[in-house]
């Protein structure tokens, strides 16, 4: 597979053109776990499994951004074929033996690489690094068949919510070339808050303004979601230590350009809300 090498890559068709998508990755591995109490994640799995089928076209590529990867610079990962990294802690055995073989695609990871540059944010390919969980455990989900190349983009350890608006609008041009941009996170990340009553409304609260700020002109949506701290219960939603769950939102967003985004999942977890959003 190739990828172009010029910014001014033309598309086939319009058809070839892909949304963004700012997607919930559930806990750990709690979609392949037999012990699921009163189907917590049953829906959320059901949403995922429903994605491929509202896309126009099926992918050349995926470029996933995980909450779960954070590097001083944007990394990218550069392998043929990247191993799974089991970034999980105290899950049944099986869990660690599960499987998604999808192909890297080195090409496209020079494109997002030299994408970023162009837009004097500074990044490396990393041909070691492999998939964690943010990446493998929805996408075993969404395409299960693991024959789509994948790449994955790291979070820039400031977690500037400004830094990943601009990496997700240099990155735009992927989307005329045929690849899905996926942003993989929660909308509500307090590892103390889920399963309790008391952030159920505060997380309602962040979720409205989350979803207005998603869904309003591309402008403001920008303006909005560089402010995110401001939010209401923004610190009790995402306190220091959990906030990287959002920021690939920030790439998704930015990557829409002058698409509107909506909401197309929400749903109560573990009493606290959380949605996903689409972009195009």
């Amino acid at each position: 597979m190739s990828f172009a090498t010029s910014s001014h890559a033309t598309p086939s068709s319009a058809a070839t053109i892909q949304p963004v998508l700012f997607i919930p990755h559930g806990a750990g591995p709690c979609f392949f776990m037999e012990w699921n109490p009163q189907d917590t994640w049953r829906g959320m799995a059901d949403f995922l499994e429903n994605v491929a089928g509202t896309l126009a076209a099926r992918p050349r590529a995926i470029l996933m951004v995980s909450a779960h990867w954070q590097t001083p610079g944007f990394s990218v990962t550069a392998g043929e074929a990247p191993e799974l990294i089991y970034d999980y802690y105290g899950f049944p055995a099986p869990t660690y033996a599960l499987t998604y073989p999808a192909p890297g695609a080195p090409a496209l990871s020079e494109r997002v690489a030299g994408l970023l540059s162009q837009a004097g944010l500074s990044s490396r390919l990393d041909a070691e690094r492999g998939f964690d969980h943010g990446m493998f455990i929805p996408l075993k989900l969404m395409f299960p068949k693991a024959d789509i190349p994948v790449v994955q983009l790291s979070l820039r350890n400031d977690l500037d919510p400004t830094a990943h608006l601009a990496a997700g609008e240099a990155l735009a041009p992927l989307r005329d070339e045929g690849v899905l941009i996926v942003g993989s996170g929660m909308s509500f990340h307090n590892m103390r808050g889920y399963g309790d009553a008391h952030f159920t409304a505060p997380s309602e609260a962040f979720d409205e303004w989350l979803t207005h700020a998603v869904e309003s002109a591309p402008e403001q949506r920008r303006a909005s979601l560089s402010q995110w701290p401001q939010a209401p219960y923004a610190h009790q939603c995402h306190p220091p230590g959990d906030e990287e769950h959002l920021i690939p939102l920030m790439v998704a967003a930015g990557a829409a350009g002058q698409d509107h985004g909506r909401k197309i999942y929400s749903e109560q977890v573990l009493k606290t809300q959380l949605s996903a959003y689409r972009f195009g």
